[in-house]
C-alpha cells in the first residue's frame, strides 16, 4: 500500500500544494553526518515523488500582519477535497512559507489544530527550510533563495540517525523595506527606480525599463497610488523581475547589471550563512529561474568570496521541499526551531 504526504508552499507571488508518494524504499534514510563535524559531500537522498499539484492564491501584508496561515489553511482544506481519495493515506503535512516567522502570529496553534482534525503530524517551517531540503536533497550545505523575498539558510545535514537539530542558520530575510537583497521585490523595485531616474531626465540608462514598467503599471505618474496603497505591494514589485530578466536576454545592460546584482547579493548571503556547514552552497528560487546573468553573477561573486566552494545546481524546489519536510516530520526526524520550524 502506498504512502503519501502532502507538500505546501506558500510565497508573495502565489502558493501551491502538492501530493507526494514515498517510494517504496522509505528514502531520506541515510545520513549526513556522523562525528558533528560539517557534513559530507553525499549523493542526494530519494524524497517522495510528486504525483499530482494545484495552485492558491498569495499571501498579503497589511496591519494586521500576513495572510499566511489563513492561506495555508486553504490550502489544507483544498487538499483534502481533491485528494480524498488518498486521505487515509496521506502520513504528514509539510508547509513552507514565506513570512511565517515574522509577519504572523506563531503557526503552532493551527498545526495543532490541523493535526487533530486529520489524525496526522503536520510541520511548518520558513521557505527557505522547504527550498534548502528541495535544492541539496537532504545533505548539508547553504542555499539562497531568491523568490519575491530574499533569505540565505545553512545546515550541516542529518546526523546518522537521519535527524535534522535545531541548527538552522539564516542570513537576511528581513522583508522588502530592510533587507531580501537579490529578491524579486528588491529587484523589482531597483529596477523601477532606475526607469525613474530616466524618466526624471537625469539619465538614459534605464530606457528599456522604463518602457517596459510602463507597459505593466501605466504611467509613473501613477505607480505611487499603485504600490503605496497596496498590501501585496512586494509581490506586485516582484512581478517586475520578469520583466528585467526579459530585457536582459534582449540585450539591456541596465537589466543585465541588475540581474548580476541580484545574483552577487545572494552569493554574499549564501557564503555568510554557509561558513560554519558544507562547502557547498546553492542558488534557488523563481528569480534564480531566470539563469544567465543571476547564475553568473552568484558563482562569480561565491568564488571571490570562497575560493573551493562548491556551487551546486538545485536537485529540486521548494514543492519538493515542502513533501521532504511532511516526510520527515512523519518519521519524527526534525527538531522545533524558533522561528525557523514548528511542529
Amino acid at each position: 500500500m502506498s504512502r503519501f504526504v502532502l507538500g505546501i508552499d506558500i510565497g508573495g507571488t502565489g502558493s501551491r500544494a502538492a501530493l507526494g508518494v514515498i517510494d517504496a524504499d522509505g528514502g531520506l534514510s541515510g545520513a549526513g553526518r556522523n562525528d558533528g563535524g560539517p557534513a559530507p559531500i553525499v549523493t542526494p537522498l530519494t524524497g517522495p515523488r510528486v504525483v499530482d499539484t494545484f495552485t492558491g492564491p498569495r499571501i498579503e501584508v497589511g496591519a494586521g500582519g500576513s495572510t499566511v496561515l489563513a492561506v495555508a489553511r486553504e490550502l489544507v482544506d483544498s487538499a483534502v477535497r481533491t485528494w480524498s481519495r488518498q486521505l487515509p493515506d496521506i502520513v504528514g503535512i509539510g508547509i513552507g512559507a514565506t513570512g511565517i516567522a515574522s509577519l504572523s502570529e506563531s503557526p503552532a496553534d493551527a498545526l495543532t489544530e490541523i493535526s487533530a482534525e486529520l489524525g496526522m503530524p503536520a510541520v511548518a517551517a520558513i521557505d527557505a527550510v522547504t527550498a534548502h531540503l528541495g535544492a541539496l536533497g537532504g545533505s548539508g550545505g547553504a542555499v539562497t533563495v531568491l523568490g519575491t523575498g530574499a533569505i540565505a539558510i545553512a545546515h550541516l545535514g542529518p546526523d546518522e540517525r537521519g535527524r535534522w537539530a535545531a541548527d538552522w542558520l539564516r542570513v537576511d530575510g528581513w522583508g522588502h523595506l530592510f533587507g531580501d537583497r537579490g529578491g524579486g521585490a528588491w529587484l523589482g523595485r531597483l529596477g523601477l527606480e532606475t526607469a525613474l531616474r530616466t524618466h526624471d531626465g537625469l539619465d538614459e540608462h534605464g530606457r528599456t525599463l522604463l518602457e517596459a514598467a510602463t507597459r505593466r503599471f501605466g504611467p509613473p505618474a501613477s505607480w505611487p497610488g499603485r504600490f503605496y496603497t497596496r498590501n501585496d505591494r512586494a509581490g506586485l514589485l516582484a512581478e517586475f523581475a520578469a520583466d528585467i530578466a526579459a530585457c536582459a536576454r534582449a540585450g539591456d545592460i541596465a537589466s543585465a547589471e541588475l540581474l548580476d546584482g541580484a545574483g552577487r547579493e545572494a552569493a554574499r548571503s549564501a557564503v555568510a550563512a554557509g561558513r560554519a556547514a558544507s562547502p557547498r552552497i546553492a542558488l534557488t528560487g523563481g528569480v534564480a529561474a531566470a539563469g544567465g546573468c543571476v547564475v553568473d553573477g552568484f558563482r562569480t561573486e561565491a568564488s571571490r568570496l570562497q575560493p573551493g566552494v562548491s556551487v551546486v545546481d538545485p536537485a529540486g524546489g521548494p514543492l519538493d521541499g515542502a513533501l521532504t519536510l511532511a516526510h520527515l516530520g512523519a518519521g519524527g526526524k526534525l527538531s522545533a526551531q524558533d522561528k525557523v520550524i514548528w511542529s
